[in-house]
């Protein structure tokens, strides 16, 4: 059975798309994040919930900042990417729910008021963005290295400094340099995941 998006579209964004590890030294711009976001903005969420923020890293002095609380295997391909993007949950989202939920503003205070269920809602909600947003990089012709090997605390504090963000990834972004790729993993097959009751 086909799918209505055509196959070098799905090659794109999916079968052909991999983590990228290397990158050439275009520059990323502003003007390609804008339509990147312009895109992932429409991820699914509860209650219309964004928690998503995004921090750009990109003078000198951040990235330094930032490398350091990567793990050993991420420093040296994040400090030579030409994108850095810091991926995190904010956890007081739900100041936002009256305007970007308007059919039920009361959903901010019924179901949101306690700290914990913020912030189980707002990684699950941004973590689906997140994957929205690696997908759009794709759309965008880049390619996207994410990682989670990171001191999650010491980012946090470095770039939110609030303590009312959860880092959930940091994303190297650009057009994929010479042997960017690893070799490709196994994936499990249909029969392995799905089940029909």
């Amino acid at each position: 059975m086909s799918l209505v998006l055509d196959a070098t579209a799905q090659d794109l964004l999916f079968r052909e798309a991999r983590t990228a590890n290397a990158f050439t030294d275009e520059p990323v711009t502003d003007e390609q994040i804008q339509a990147i976001y312009d895109l992932v903005k429409y991820a699914p969420t509860a209650f219309n919930q964004q928690p998503l923020r995004v921090v750009l890293v990109r003078s000198a002095e951040a990235r330094e900042r930032l490398v350091g609380h990567l793990g050993e295997g991420n420093q040296a391909k994040t400090a030579a990417a030409p994108l850095v993007a810091i991926l995190a949950a904010d956890n007081e989202f739900h100041e936002e729910l009256p305007t970007q939920f308007p059919a039920f503003p009361q959903a901010k205070d019924i179901f949101f008021s306690e700290r914990a269920a913020r912030e189980q809602s707002a990684r699950f909600n941004a973590a689906l963005q997140v994957g929205y947003f690696i997908v759009g990089v794709r759309a965008a012709g880049l390619a996207a290295g994410p990682m989670t090997g990171f001191n999650a605390e010491g980012i946090n504090k470095e770039f939110f400094g609030d303590g009312d963000h959860s880092v959930l990834a940091v994303v190297n972004i650009g057009k994929p340099g010479e042997n960017a790729w690893y070799p490709r993993s196994p994936r499990l097959a249909f029969d392995e995941v799905v089940t029909t009751v």
